[in-house]
């Protein structure tokens, strides 16, 4: 006889919703609103916590995941996990306005693909312009 454990609480509430969203991650829609250019500055330059991966210091703002170094951060860059994110985050999401719109208030119109590139610290943006500086 196999031994099956059991994936769901049955009647006890609290434990049945933490192990449904024990690894929850942020929404497509929500990353859309973080790569603003004033909500992406505010999560690539944040202040130092100790209590998250890296101090905080290393974030993919597409994947909202922290690292614990550059290293690790760049190697992220290469993966099929981000380049998927990446994919999926090309089509705009969905609005209250294309809903009206489904329902029969106005024009359908198709969601617009667009290009998206990762985005990096700006520390890496200086180290560019420092040595593009000292070559020029």
């Amino acid at each position: 006889m196999t031994y099956k454990r059991k994936k769901h609480h049955k009647g006890v509430l609290h434990l049945k919703k933490s192990w449904r969203t024990k690894r929850r991650t942020k929404d497509l829609d929500e990353i859309d609103e973080d790569l603003k250019e004033e909500n992406a500055k505010q999560l690539i330059n944040q202040e130092v916590d100790l209590d998250k991966p890296g101090a905080a210091q290393y974030y993919c703002i597409h994947c909202a995941r922290y690292f614990i170094n550059e290293r690790a951060l760049q190697d992220h860059f290469a993966t099929k996990v981000h380049k998927r994110r990446l994919k999926a985050l090309e089509l705009e999401p969905y609005t209250i306005e294309d809903s009206e719109r489904a329902s029969g208030k106005g024009n359908f119109k198709l969601p617009q693909k667009r290009k998206i590139e990762t985005i990096e610290t700006d520390n890496d943006i200086n180290k560019e312009s420092k040595i593009m500086k000292v070559t020029d």
